[in-house]
């Protein structure tokens, strides 16, 4: 199952975004395959944030707006959130253990830690960080692999 960090849902919302016309196409290809796909819950609040926030867009996306698009990704039937369970902790401490990250970075290490629990095999990504957290594929579909 490939998951989507936010950055893929933020570029794929907002049309001014260089990489708005493939991260749509991504998500667009994801819905519509016929394959479980996921978005982990802290990507979806985060993308939430991002959105509505004026001090990153001149014009944010009225709250409204950013709900109706999350909704419309909910309609795709093969959609899996990815939360946490009991048994994730572990899972989380050997992840910020493994890594050694602190501050901020530990908000990647919870999408990390949550996609290596529900056995993501590809999580889509243009945050190259994601690269320090072993036993996850990390892959970004709006650059060409080499």
């Amino acid at each position: 199952m490939i998951a989507l960090d936010t950055n893929l849902l933020v570029y794929a919302h907002r049309r001014e975004s260089p990489w708005h016309p493939g991260a749509k196409a991504c998500v667009s290809e994801l819905a519509v395959r016929g394959v479980p796909w996921a978005i982990p819950w802290p990507c979806l609040h985060e993308f939430l944030g991002i959105v509505t926030n004026p001090r990153i867009f001149k014009t944010p996306t009225p709250v409204a707006m950013a709900l109706r698009q999350v909704e419309f990704w909910m309609e795709s039937p093969r959609l899996v959130f990815l939360s946490e369970e009991p048994e994730y902790w572990e899972e989380l401490r050997a992840t910020l253990e493994g890594s050694q990250v602190v501050g901020p970075r530990v908000h990647d290490a919870h999408v990390a830690a949550l996609c290596r629990h529900h056995a993501i095999e590809e999580l889509w990504s243009a945050d190259r960080d994601f690269g320090r957290f072993p036993g996850l594929l990390v892959r970004n579909p709006l650059v060409a692999s080499p």
